[in-house]
């Protein structure tokens, strides 16, 4: 088994130090593309959770050249966090655009000499066979120089009357056609899922949880992000949220859901995520989100406490 550096779960830190021998940063970046769900194609509206395409921690937003927002992120982030860096294309759908647009962004950060790799966030209906094949052709291109591209999906959840709540817009077969679709490219797929999502218990949450070790239909992914539901300003969430349609959880609540979830995940997946702080000028609920360090910590004493470590619930060691 993997060493875990004295965690009870696979981080994405643990995988970074194995492979490159020291931590690594992300970098989000905003290539300034929008979303099906957005421009009319699916919907106008968004995810009912969107409030800028998960784009909120992007370098600047005053910055809309892609080229200077790596440029600036590594000049942050050089000193002080060491040489490897990832690039991040962050906000809204990173696949929905223009192929040889495209092709010029995410060429731009493979070829800075810092950065090991990208990590475009999409939608599993924005894969269509030109992308695969840019993706193919940038693979073939950067892998001989030790770079790696991910893909990372917003899945949230297996379970239809949820997806079509927050107007995910594609259904679970779309999801299993792309993550098989990467595979056979050998890219590997990072699943984001949302725990606390409105009328989801725990058991449901285990569901989408359990699904992601793999099916017939549908390869496990490389990495798994567990994101707590956040209510942000702005959003049609937040309008229900007000009218009291449903509850955010306690972080007791969330602390307990999040273990089971992690000790029902196969432990080779790398846990990319187990939380999430959204931004606090946007954040309606839940505000004790705000403060992730007393959340991960909380986490860590109470797996400690129960001797709970990532997939011993599964039975195969």
């Amino acid at each position: 088994m993997t060493d875990w550096l004295g965690k009870p779960y696979y981080s994405l830190n643990a995988w970074f130090r194995h492979t490159y021998g020291q931590k690594c940063y992300k970098i989000a970046v905003d290539a300034g593309l929008t979303c099906p769900n957005r421009d009319g194609t699916l919907d106008t509206r968004g995810c009912i959770f969107c409030s800028g395409g998960s784009g909120n921690f992007a370098v600047s937003a005053d910055i809309r050249n892609v080229d200077e927002q790596i440029r600036a992120g590594l000049l942050r982030f050089h000193k002080k966090a060491g040489e490897r860096f990832v690039i991040y294309f962050q906000a809204y759908t990173n696949t929905y655009g223009p192929k040889e647009y495209l092709r010029e962004i995410f060429s731009a950060a493979l070829s800075e000499p810092l950065v090991i790799g990208i990590s475009i966030a999409t939608r599993p209906d924005a894969l269509g066979t030109e992308i695969l094949e840019l993706l193919q052709d940038l693979q073939q291109m950067y892998a001989p120089e030790g770079k790696f591209i991910w893909i990372e999906l917003g899945l949230q959840t297996i379970h239809e009357k949820t997806a079509a709540y927050i107007r995910r817009g594609y259904e679970l077969p779309i999801y299993e056609k792309a993550v098989r679709n990467l595979v056979s490219l050998q890219i590997p797929c990072i699943t984001h899922v949302i725990l606390g999502l409105p009328g989801e218990n725990t058991e449901d949450m285990l569901e989408t949880v359990e699904y992601l070790n793999g099916t017939e239909r549908c390869p496990k992914p490389f990495g798994v992000k567990l994101q707590l539901l956040h209510v942000l300003k702005g959003t049609d969430l937040e309008r229900d949220y007000l009218d009291g349609k449903f509850q955010v959880l306690t972080e007791d609540e969330y602390v307990d859901v999040v273990i089971q979830c992690i000790r029902h995940l196969n432990p080779d997946i790398v846990l990319h995520r187990i939380t999430g702080d959204g931004p606090k000028a946007l954040l309606t609920a839940p505000l004790w989100s705000g403060n992730k360090k007393q959340v991960l910590n909380h986490l860590h004493r109470e797996m400690k406490a129960r001797g709970a470590r990532q997939g011993d619930s599964l039975q195969i060691f």
